[in-house]
């Protein structure tokens, strides 16, 4: 079985019990489900530059308005039907930005190029399902 390496961004802003987690849609894609910014780590690429390429890729928040906590987990996922499994790994960082709401269209070599993601904010505590098991490290931050 193959194995791809991806990153995964907890992006956070506020404090417990307030504590809102960054997600976003597909615009012309909603069965795509709702996600947290993250990709594939490319060849010989070290986990923190993919992380803030990733983020910036498809949020256009840029690292200056971030601040790394930690990383908080690492696990695999196994998709039914796929020969490929995902070692995730979930970064935990806090948003010193201001934006409440936004569309960014993605900029990257990837196949997320060129699509539409509309961002928000959900409270953590009332988190909906995230698609494909991205929420798997929630309860951790």
């Amino acid at each position: 079985m193959k194995t791809k390496r991806k990153v995964l961004a907890y992006i956070t802003r506020g404090q417990e019990p307030n504590l809102e987690l960054l997600v976003f849609e597909h615009k012309n894609h909603p069965e795509a489900g709702l996600q947290v910014p993250g990709g594939t780590i490319e060849e010989d690429e070290m986990l923190i530059d993919a992380l803030y390429r990733e983020i910036a890729e498809e949020t256009g928040i840029v690292k200056n308005d971030l601040s790394f906590v930690g990383k908080i987990h690492k696990y695999n996922f196994y998709p039914n039907g796929k020969q490929t499994a995902y070692e995730r790994n979930f970064f935990h960082l806090n948003y010193e930005g201001t934006q409440q709401t936004w569309d960014h269209q993605v900029i990257s070599d990837g196949l997320d190029n060129g699509l539409t993601f509309q961002f928000r904010w959900e409270p953590v505590e009332l988190l909906p399902k995230l698609a494909g098991e991205q929420d798997k490290a929630v309860e951790l931050l």
